[in-house]
Parts: structure tokens; C-alpha cells; sequence
């Protein structure tokens, strides 16, 4: 009996040490693999235009470069490997020649790039180094120098993004040219910002000292530093963007001058040269009346809700009649009145949260709050998609309660007892289960491919996702403690009313003006790109009736707790 114990107990010491052995070589192999990753992602991804350092000696350029010290300008066997040292230093995706290897300095700082670049905050990327840095080798516009960004008022905030991974200098110019801005302006790295004026404080250029994320040796500002840009050339789609759009005809203001803060009269006045001159002067909307050229945003006075007959906007000067209408064009440049946006100055004594089913428009949501209201929204998640798109409130911890409402799909009691109070934002379910599936096969802005609606993951996405959206609405309204039910069909008829009424219960006061900002900059960057599915309804009679029942529930609770029920365009179908 002792003998079969013993080699029992020695076949699982064995087995105890092949597994510990097993486990050290998946964790070393692992460990190469990343490291080996992050030095190709430390690297360019596409080969340099030719920069500086051609024109400069071999060894003056690898004196630069770390390859010689200085002893080594004076050693005459400098031959042409050096060359070639340097020369892949410029294109790393060059082929290397047979026995020629990288310097074994270049491997450390490529590692430790890669392991700040993970495990750093955004903000402390690595920097250039206390010499005055350099503008991006290839980039197309003039470099403007290096300006503070810390005030009140940014001066460029013509439009914003962000990218954590691939901000270059030139994909923020070839961003500001497609809206027809002057100026592009890199910050901290990975954010950029656009303007038609430079702003006003310059500071000294090594303050400028954050690496782009996507460009290693380009310069992209630092922790509320500007690297500004003059953008000269403009990207080849920029000629698209730059034509001016057809508003519609309308009744002139009775104080023209008040109303349009900015004019320009000339002989023969065209469309673009309105259009451009308005651009220049970034204001959303040129309005034209023969040779007469006026700029102006949207206002309680002329709000462009009223649209009459374009037979009216004819030749003024041949009608006396029609001398009191004008055309209107959307020019390419944001309305920069409700762009500015920032953290609450002092945490929030009230936690709200802003909560849907998933595919109810809650990122939409979150776009007309934040503008509406000029302080970023947080999230229980985190989406780098929704950062680089200008949700800066993303990142934030859900709980620092420094941003005006979180987003949450979440509808445990739990979860839902977490918040003081939230906005519950409810939408058709049949929209709803079709948005989500798109965003889970396609993205955010994407459509799911046929193939995925013609097979099995759709019925099993509906079947188990409707009962979800009803069990979302019925938890919040019961556990919710204090509750504003906002529907996204009534939030896209009648924007204005119903965002005013969401501001109010966050317990911000806004203008007027600024909510009509909100209204002509409403679809943001969350339009859908692609083909659009072949069957827009591909529901089957079984996933109507299951759909249906769960209306009527969510239907008939709204109405036990005091509220409107779902709108009539819900049911029946």
C-alpha cells in the first residue's frame, strides 16, 4: 500500500514542478512578445519626408543622435555605416543590410517610450528633453511657436479632439483645414484645437515639450502649452468642406446692424466670397443680400426656423419687395459660443447620473449636455473612442464628481441607489436593439455587415437584449430616487425645449444664445459612415410580439409613477 502512495506523491511533485516550470515560460515568452510590440509601436508608422539632419555631416548628425561622442568627430574611420546607421534612425522601416544591428541604446529608450507610454498618465508623456525643441520634420504648415493656453477663453476652440495613440501634427492640420481654419494647435501631446487667431500669450519654446503621440521628435505642446501651427497647405478633401451650404431663404431682421455684427459690401459678391470672408471672421453663418455680405450666429431674433420661399430671395435691386430677405449659408467653421468646456470648478454635491439602455442616444445625449451646459460628462466606462472624439470627462474617474452627470447602462438597485438623482433617457426599442447591434459589430459610427443580421447572434441578440431594455426602465423607476424621464424621440423634435428642461434639473443656468449654439452644432461627429443594412426592418413577427409586450410593461409603469407614457409611435407597429 506504502508503495503506490509513494508514487503517487512523487508523480504530483513532478507534476507541481512542470507546471511551475510551464508557467515561467508562458509568463518569459509573453513578457518578449510585448516589449517586442511596444517597439514597434515606439516607432513610425510610415516612412519621413526628408528632414534637417540630411544636410548636416554624418558625424555632426549622429553626434545628435547618441551613436559617437565627441571624441569621435575627430576619428577619421567614420565610413558610410554610420551613414546608414543614421539614415535608419530617420526611416526605421528601411531593411537593414545583413549583420548590421541597432545600437544597443536605441533598444533601451525604445523599451522605456513603450513602457511610459502605457503605464503614464496621457498628460506626463515623455518629453523632448531641456533643449528648445523642433517643429515636426514633415509637417505642411509654418510653425507659429509655442503659446499658454491656461485662461478662461481658449482662442482656439473652433473644433476639438483627441488621440491617445496617433495624434501627429499633421493629422491636426489636415483637421483644421478640412473646417477652414487659419490654425492648428497642438496641446499635452494628443489633443488638438483649431482657430482663425493666435493667442495672445507667447511663451519660450521649451515650454513646448511634450512628444506627439504619434510622432516621435515632433512637438505637441505640454500641460496647458499651445504648439501652434499656420496651416499652408490644405489637405486635398479640404476643397469639399470648404463650400458653403444652402440654409434657405429669410425675412431680414429689423435691426440689421445689431443682428449682424460683421459686414462686407463689394461689387459682385459671390457665395464663396462671403462664405470665406465669414470663415475668416469664424462665424457660423453668411448671409447675403445681392452685393451685401453679413456674418452672424443664430439668435432668439434670427434663429433660421422660419424659412420662406427662396422665389423671395430674387434680385433686391429689381424688386423693392424682396429687399427685405436674404439667403443664408452654413459655413464650414463651428459656432464657437458653446464649444469651451472644463471640469465643475468644486466637486458636485449631488451625483447624477444619466442613464440608458445601450443604443438609446446616450452619447448624443452627453454631446448636447456638455455644450449646453459647458462642463464634461463622466462615464461608468471607459471608451478611448469617446475620449479621442472630445469627451475629455471619459477618462475622469466615475466618482470624482467632477463632471455634471455620468453615463451608466447599469440597472441593478446597487447601482442604481449609487446616485442622488439621474436623467433616464428612453428610446424605441426597435431603434434601440438596432443601434446597439450595429455599435457591437460595426463601432460606434458604423453598420453591421449583412452577415451578421442574416445569422444566428441577431435572434439571439434580440431575444436576450429586449427583455434588458425593459427591465432598465422598470428598475430605475423603482429604485431611481429622484428621476427626470427624458424620450429621444421628443429630444430630437423638439431639442431646445426638452434640452432646457434637462439643464434646469442639472441646476445650470444657461443663455438663450447658447442652447441655439447647441441646436446648430446638435449632430456632432455621431453620424453613422458605411452601407446601411438592406432590410432596415429585420425583425420577424416572434421578435415584434416579444418587443411589443415589453412596450406595453414599460408603458403602463410610466404611467403608475406619474409620468407620460411612451410615445404613441412606439405602439403598435
Amino acid at each position: 500500500m506504502a508503495k503506490p502512495f509513494f508514487r503517487l506523491q512523487k508523480f504530483l511533485r513532478r507534476t507541481q514542478f512542470l507546471l511551475l516550470f510551464l508557467t515561467a515560460a508562458y509568463l518569459m515568452t509573453g513578457t518578449l512578445l510585448l516589449l517586442q510590440r511596444g517597439a514597434r509601436m515606439a516607432l513610425p508608422q510610415s516612412p519621413r519626408a526628408p528632414g534637417t539632419l540630411q544636410a548636416l555631416p554624418v558625424a555632426t548628425v549622429a553626434l545628435g543622435m547618441g551613436l559617437l561622442d565627441s571624441k569621435g568627430l575627430q576619428d577619421s574611420r567614420i565610413s558610410s555605416d554610420l551613414l546608414l546607421n543614421v539614415d535608419m534612425l530617420q526611416n526605421p522601416l528601411a531593411r537593414l543590410p545583413p549583420g548590421l544591428r541597432w545600437p544597443r541604446r536605441n533598444r533601451s529608450s525604445v523599451r522605456r517610450r513603450w513602457f511610459h507610454h502605457f503605464v503614464n498618465d496621457p498628460h506626463g508623456s515623455p518629453t523632448l528633453g531641456p533643449e528648445a525643441p523642433r517643429a515636426a520634420a514633415h509637417s505642411r504648415g509654418t510653425y507659429m511657436g509655442c503659446f499658454s493656453d491656461e485662461g478662461q477663453e481658449r482662442t482656439l476652440k473652433g473644433a476639438v479632439f483627441y488621440d491617445l495613440r496617433k495624434m501627429t501634427v499633421a493629422h491636426c492640420q489636415d483637421a483644421c483645414a478640412e473646417r477652414s481654419y487659419m490654425y492648428a494647435g497642438l496641446e499635452a501631446g494628443a489633443e488638438c484645437y483649431c482657430g482663425n487667431r493666435l493667442p495672445a500669450a507667447r511663451v519660450g519654446l521649451n515650454e513646448c515639450n511634450h512628444e506627439c503621440k504619434g510622432e516621435k521628435g515632433a512637438m505637441c505642446g505640454a500641460l496647458g502649452r499651445l504648439s501652434v501651427y499656420r496651416v499652408d497647405m490644405l489637405h486635398p478633401s479640404a476643397n469639399k468642406r470648404r463650400i458653403a451650404t444652402y440654409r434657405g431663404c429669410f425675412r431680414l431682421p429689423e435691426n440689421v446692424t445689431h443682428a449682424f455684427p460683421t459686414s462686407l459690401i463689394q461689387a459682385n459678391m459671390t457665395v464663396e466670397m462671403c462664405s470665406g470672408f465669414c470663415s475668416q471672421k469664424e462665424f457660423p453663418l453668411a448671409v447675403l443680400r445681392v452685393w451685401e455680405c453679413y456674418c452672424a450666429y443664430p439668435t432668439p431674433q434670427f434663429n433660421l426656423r422660419d424659412a420662406v420661399s427662396s422665389a423671395l430671395c430674387g434680385p433686391a435691386s429689381e424688386d423693392p419687395r424682396m429687399a427685405g430677405y436674404c439667403q443664408v449659408y452654413q459655413t464650414p467653421v463651428q459656432d464657437t459660443r458653446c464649444t469651451d468646456r472644463r471640469f465643475l470648478p468644486s466637486k458636485s454635491k449631488v451625483f447624477v447620473a444619466l442613464s440608458s439602455f445601450p443604443g438609446a442616444g446616450n452619447t448624443w445625449a452627453r454631446h448636447l449636455i456638455e455644450h449646453a451646459t459647458g462642463f464634461y460628462t463622466g462615464s461608468y466606462y471607459f471608451d478611448g473612442t469617446l475620449y479621442n472624439k472630445g469627451f475629455k470627462g471619459e477618462k475622469d474617474h466615475w466618482r470624482s464628481r467632477r463632471t455634471i452627470c455620468v453615463k451608466t447602462h447599469e440597472s441593478g438597485k446597487r447601482e442604481i441607489e449609487m446616485f442622488d438623482s439621474a436623467i433616464l433617457l428612453i428610446r424605441n426599442p426597435y431603434r434601440s436593439l438596432v443601434a446597439e447591434f450595429n455599435r457591437k459589430c460595426a463601432g460606434h459610427l458604423g453598420y453591421a455587415p449583412d452577415h451578421n443580421w442574416k445569422s444566428k447572434e441577431w435572434p439571439d441578440f434580440v431575444n436576450s437584449y429586449a427583455s434588458w431594455w425593459s427591465s432598465h426602465v422598470l428598475d430605475w423607476l423603482k429604485y431611481g430616487k429622484r428621476l427626470l424621464v427624458v424620450h429621444y424621440e421628443e429630444l430630437r423634435r423638439s431639442l431646445v425645449p426638452t434640452l432646457r428642461a434637462m439643464v434646469a434639473f442639472l441646476n445650470v443656468s444657461v443663455s438663450e444664445d447658447r442652447l441655439l449654439c447647441v441646436e446648430h452644432n446638435k449632430e456632432g461627429s455621431f453620424r453613422r459612415h458605411g452601407q446601411r443594412p438592406r432590410d432596415p426592418e429585420p425583425f420577424t413577427p416572434e421578435m415584434k410580439e416579444l418587443i411589443d409586450g415589453y412596450i406595453r410593461t414599460v408603458d403602463q409603469a410610466l404611467r403608475d409613477h406619474n409620468w407620460a407614457g411612451l410615445p404613441r409611435e412606439y405602439v403598435p407597429r
